[in-house]
């Protein structure tokens, strides 16, 4: 008796095909602005303006909090001006930070961040790269703007950049290095002490005065 294919084979074949080709099917990349770096895409964003005083906007580093609300971990991202980090299916940019000056109030530390997340907009949807956040954060004021996310966060902790100045010790500290007054010249280690005077000898001063009571001959 001849034995016949079973239908269920040829199923089992396209099955595991599709399989296989999808197995094989790269992810979308990042967008490139996601991903581009360097001082065009400080000065493209527009994020700041360049000024004459303090570090210039390509050597500022930020420190940036970021948060993960599926595991509840926390970890710091550190970046320069123009540099981005991918932290799983998330990616942090930062155009440029920027603080106030030591001569201004109230002080306030601020990042303009960028955040991209790889996410379905629907569950019929595939995996594609959102910009879900572009903007200032702001840390003493961060009620200003807020990055919403369900899964993610990221705040501003710092902004390394110095002022005109600042480098200087503070006043008290030049003070308290440089004693008060100008230095004695007795106190001088140039200056030699000048030699006592020799007392009168007793027998001299003895001699003198019987020279002096005794008659002329």
């Amino acid at each position: 008796m001849p034995l016949r294919a079973s239908p269920a084979i040829p199923a089992l074949a396209v099955a595991g095909a599709l399989v296989l080709a999808g197995c094989g099917k790269k992810e979308a990349p990042p967008p490139p602005e996601a991903t581009e770096t360097g001082s065009a895409v400080v000065s493209a964003s527009g994020a700041a303006v360049e000024s004459e005083f303090g570090t210039p906007i390509k050597d500022r580093v930020a420190t940036l909090g970021f948060l993960n609300k599926r595991n509840n971990i926390t970890q710091d991202v550190v970046l320069k001006s123009g540099e981005s980090r991918r932290i799983g299916n998330a990616i942090v940019k930062l155009a440029t930070c920027e603080k106030t000056a030591p001569w201004e109030d109230p002080p306030e530390t601020g990042a303009f961040v960028q955040l991209f997340v790889e996410e379905r907009a629907t569950t019929q949807e595939k995996l594609a790269w959102r910009k879900v956040f572009s903007g200032w954060l702001f840390r003493n004021a961060p009620s200003l703007n807020v990055v919403e996310h369900p899964v993610y966060d990221v705040w501003v902790k710092d902004c390394a950049m110095t002022f005109p100045g600042e480098e200087e010790p503070a006043p008290s500290a030049r003070s308290a290095a440089k004693p008060a007054g100008s230095p004695s010249a007795a106190a001088s280690p140039l200056t030699t002490p000048a030699p006592p005077m020799p007392s009168p000898s007793p027998t001299a001063s003895a001699s003198a005065r019987a020279a002096a009571s005794s008659p002329d001959e």
